[in-house]
């Protein structure tokens, strides 16, 4: 088979615009069989609208889709579906009031017109979860697993499709570290297999580990093709935007004031006897592997899932957080892991987003003072570097990145003192990434005390001061963050040291 026999899907010269933005301009990619493609760029890059444009979401306005050499035209996903494209997107497109059998086979369910054979598609659904080695019952409603069960969900849905071409955007967002290298796992698998693999991510070290080629695009156009790319991540960052970043890992490391936080014998219904302090001007990182409990000690602190025992203590007082208005009132702040289901209002602008949880203080009376809350947002805006639509835009037509940058300033404007921020740079490029971490130096270098989930384990251990690490509901270890490495993120209660 020659080398133009390998290609599985291809475009050429596509372009696409949505009003007067250009989001594709001439791209050209080729998707071959037995390799995995990445495919980067900053968002708004125009990374996102190639997807779409191959798996038939959008029509591109000029330009040729191949498959197999032979031109195509893509109307509607039912239609690329039907020709082997699988496609994992960024968004979920589950749905919550079905069980995970019946995501799985989304579409395709077996049976005939007038009944659905429900006992054949669960047991294809075990043996697909099985394959891919995933401990989630196939009778389980989507809506009621953790966010990154409801991801590995998504990608069984596009791995029981066997399909010729895969394409992954953010696959591993929601993912811890055994997950994901589970998931490579199974994506090389797929290689091996003959799979084509287009494999979107804004961690750039993962694609290096996984990926064999790398397209880099800006401003919708291609800027480096595969083939082209050197496999160096400060070459491939400098591609992207255009210019050097002098540090990834901006951390500013300052001096550890009081204690300004305490959980003591913290438990809930999945929570035992959980126990750290913060410091004000410290960032305290939470890791441990998929489920471990991080985000649900983060719900407790926030009053989001009821405490069933021990206490928080804020100034070393006892504070009763029963509720998230309590924990606001009290000066704690979280920045939630799915800032699409529980962290922004899509139908508010981005101006009210930023006010929304501290409406009290524009209170004149009998109405808001309007004008002063716009004012109050525009100085936030302008002071994190937002995209200046967002005074007036709906939130929901902004980027990854100034959406959380968004969220940040929601909190900003409380005068808080402890932000717990749950997986704050999912999803957002290198660039927004930065700037969320000259946040936390900001953050910190005020008398802040910051709480960091994450499930990027070098985020986490560069960005933190101290690691908390977390299994089964229990901190096991809280340990200087200098002397830890990825692998103790990991540790169970046979390397547990005792806690700070």
């Amino acid at each position: 088979m020659n080398a133009s026999e390998d290609i599985a899907w291809e475009l050429q010269g596509v372009c696409k615009t949505f009003g007067t933005v250009l989001a594709n301009d001439n791209v050209s990619l080729a998707l071959r069989r037995r390799q995995i493609h990445g495919l980067v760029g900053e968002n708004g890059s125009g990374k996102s609208t190639l997807i779409r444009a191959l798996c038939g979401a959008h029509q591109p306005d000029s330009g040729t889709i191949l498959h197999d050499g032979t031109p195509v035209v893509l109307r509607g996903t039912p239609v690329a579906r039907s020709l082997g494209i699988a496609t994992v997107f960024q968004e979920f497109s589950l749905v919550p009031d079905l069980t995970v059998a019946e995501n799985v086979f989304l579409g395709r369910w077996p049976g005939c017109a007038l009944s659905v054979d429900w006992r054949t598609m669960r047991d294809a659904a075990r043996q697909v979860l099985t394959d891919l080695e995933l401990t989630i019952s196939p009778n389980a409603t989507v809506g009621d697993l953790p966010v990154a069960q409801q991801q590995l969900v998504e990608i069984a849905k596009a791995m029981a499709a066997k399909a010729s071409v895969i394409v992954l955007d953010e696959p591993t967002t929601a993912l811890g570290i055994v997950e994901v290298e589970h998931l490579h796992g199974l994506l090389r698998r797929a290689r091996r297999n003959g799979a084509a693999i287009l494999y979107v991510s804004h961690r750039l070290d993962e694609v290096l580990d996984l990926c064999d080629v790398v397209t880099v695009m800006r401003n919708g156009c291609v800027v480096s093709a595969a083939g082209q790319t050197p496999l160096d991540i400060a070459a491939i960052i400098a591609l992207m935007i255009g210019k050097d970043v002098e540090e990834q890992y901006p951390k500013v490391r300052g001096g550890r004031g009081d204690v300004l936080l305490e959980a003591c014998d913290i438990s809930t219904d999945r929570l035992r006897n959980v126990n750290f302090s913060l410091h004000r001007g410290e960032v305290l990182g939470f890791g441990g592997t998929l489920g471990s409990g991080r985000s649900a000690i983060a719900r407790a602190l926030f009053g989001v899932e009821p405490i069933a025992g021990g206490e928080i203590r804020l100034h070393g007082s006892v504070r009763l957080i029963r509720n998230p208005a309590q924990a606001i009132t009290a000066g704690i702040t979280l920045l939630t892991e799915n800032r699409n289901i529980d962290g922004l209002f899509f139908n508010f602008t981005g101006s009210e987003n930023i006010t929304a949880a501290s409406l009290g203080d524009f209170d004149s009376g009998l109405w808001l003072d309007l004008r002063r809350e716009r004012k109050v947002s525009a100085d936030l805006i302008r002071r994190l570097q937002v995209n200046r639509a967002a005074e007036s835009e709906l939130v929901g037509r902004l980027s990854g990145g100034n959406q959380q940058k968004i969220l940040v300033a929601r909190w900003l404007n409380t005068n808080a003192e402890v932000f717990i921020l749950d997986e704050p740079t999912k999803g957002i490029d290198i660039g927004a990434k930065v700037a969320i971490y000259r946040l936390i130096n900001e953050l910190t270098a005020a008398g802040k005390g910051v709480i960091l989930i994450s499930s990027d384990e070098k985020e986490l251990l560069a960005m933190s001061d101290r690691v908390a690490i977390v299994r089964r509901g229990r901190i096991t270890r809280i340990a200087e963050a200098k002397d830890l490495t990825k692998t103790d993120l990991l540790a169970g209660p046979r390397e547990r040291r005792g806690a700070a």
